[in-house]
């Protein structure tokens, strides 16, 4: 297994776990969910815009709520959804996009509420999973929005809360995961994979703090995340993939605007950030910086983090859409932007007004990091034979690689050992770029669920 992210570590604990095998290994350079997964929002959620994508995370989620009946405290999941937020009166679209993305559901999964509904709406008072409603609620009166979501901006006409989603402990159940594959027999190796000979076998090249070794293996998996094209190119094969830096920012909230009990909250609407007509002029000047000053996409998001007795909170937004190289060292990573607090902050006080009190002085108690997204074009995520035999890669997880890989792991293992898969299993792999019907829809989709 090369990679000891969460894919990683996923696929080798169910091949472990669930299917007995003992010899399986661990190489990273690194210590396990020491970089990409360290950058995890924790987040997880069943809103995709397409049916395939939210029957994977369904997936994904059971077997993760498996474990979390059995060991609470491993990932200490809480469901209070995410609030999608919008100023626009005319939703048509984007009802139409949860009708598609959950199967043409029923009336009962899609919950409208309006003046003349009567329908009920259990607001998210309740943080357990195990009794938190499922589908979606859709708010069109703004006098429940402002009673269920007072912090939220008064020109919100529209919020679309998505009942199946919360937040976790990745790096809990990264542990847990760990711990059981050490008790089946399974190892780990701090190594730099340097090359792979293939023969009758794959020969792996590693480098550690000792030299350099081989080792021999009848299978490999590819779990490298950002470095899954590297890995690739070593047996011959061309990942269609590429790697999208996002940053986020976490602070204190010691002045607590944002209720502990607040959804992740997102705001879904276009904007231009609100500077001064000082500082437009002068960002307007410079060919670096225009973009500032014209209309960014939307998605900037906030929620609480770290449980209802601690005081942080996470911003994120996903604006960035070039793709670029990925760096061994995330601190020294040049794309992180230093003006991305303040950007955050602007962006996020236009759906939660109360956070504009930081934009002048940020808390000494923060965090400012990012992390990157391995994607394919479409935004899905790529499980299964690589192509030569023997070697798999579970991957481009992009911005959900925390909810997915119970489900990654599951299904890259049994694609290994000849298991029982799902029936869309196959348009997970790289096999779905085969079929260009398959194709053409999800590239053509308005939304690809980048967060």
């Amino acid at each position: 297994m090369i990679g000891a992210g969460f894919a990683g570590i996923a696929t080798a604990y169910y091949l472990c776990t669930e299917h007995k095998r003992n010899s399986v290994l661990l190489i990273d350079s690194r210590q396990p969910m020491s970089f990409t997964s360290a950058q995890s929002g924790d987040n997880y959620r069943n809103w995709f815009p397409h049916p395939t994508m939210v029957s994977f995370i369904d997936y994904s989620l059971d077997l993760m709520e498996r474990i979390a009946e059995k060991f609470p405290d491993v990932m200490n999941m809480t469901r209070r959804g995410y609030a999608l937020a919008t100023r626009r009166t005319n939703i048509d679209d984007l009802i139409a996009e949860l009708q598609v993305g959950y199967g043409n559901a029923t009336p009962d999964v899609i919950r409208i509420h309006n003046r003349g509904s009567l329908v009920s709406y259990q607001p998210q008072d309740s943080p357990d999973w195990r009794t938190a409603p499922d589908g979606v609620d859709v708010l069109s009166d703004q006098n429940l929005i402002r009673q269920t979501f007072p912090s939220f901006n008064s020109e919100i006409a529209n919020v679309l809360h998505i009942r199946r989603a919360g937040d976790i402990d990745g790096q809990g159940m990264g542990q847990y995961m760990l711990q059981h594959i050490r008790h089946c027999g399974g190892e780990r190796l701090v190594a730099h994979v340097r090359g792979i000979d293939q023969r009758e076998r794959f020969s792996l090249e590693v480098e550690n703090a000792d030299g350099v070794e081989r080792i021999n293996a009848d299978v490999v998996v590819n779990a490298a995340g950002p470095f899954a094209k590297d890995i690739a190119a070593m047996i011959g094969v061309d990942l269609p993939l590429e790697n999208v830096f996002q940053q986020k920012l976490a602070f204190d909230d010691e002045r607590g605007v944002i209720s502990r009990t607040q959804p992740f909250s997102l705001d879904l609407d276009e904007q231009v950030l609100d500077w001064t007509d000082e500082d437009r002029e002068l960002l307007a000047g410079d060919p670096e910086l225009t973009w500032l000053v014209e209309p960014i996409p939307g998605g900037a998001h906030c929620r609480p983090d770290g449980g209802k007795n601690r005081t942080w909170v996470k911003l994120g937004w996903a604006y960035n859409r070039e793709s670029s190289d990925p760096q061994e060292d995330l601190a020294n990573e040049t794309r992180l932007n230093p003006n991305f607090p303040e950007l955050i902050l602007r962006a996020t006080s236009r759906l939660t007004p109360a956070l504009k009190s930081y934009s002048e002085s940020l808390p000494r108690r923060r965090t400012h990091y990012g992390g990157y997204y391995p994607m394919t074009r479409e935004n899905w995520p790529l499980i299964g034979p690589l192509g030569v035999a023997g070697a798999y890669i579970v991957g481009a997880l992009s911005g959900y690689g925390c909810m997915a890989a119970c489900g990654a792991g599951a299904i890259c293992a049994n694609w290994i050992v000849g298991g029982d898969l799902p029936d869309y299993a196959g348009q997970l792999s790289l096999a779905r770029n085969d079929h260009k019907e398959l194709m053409d829809e999800i590239l053509n989709s308005p939304s690809k669920g980048i967060l």
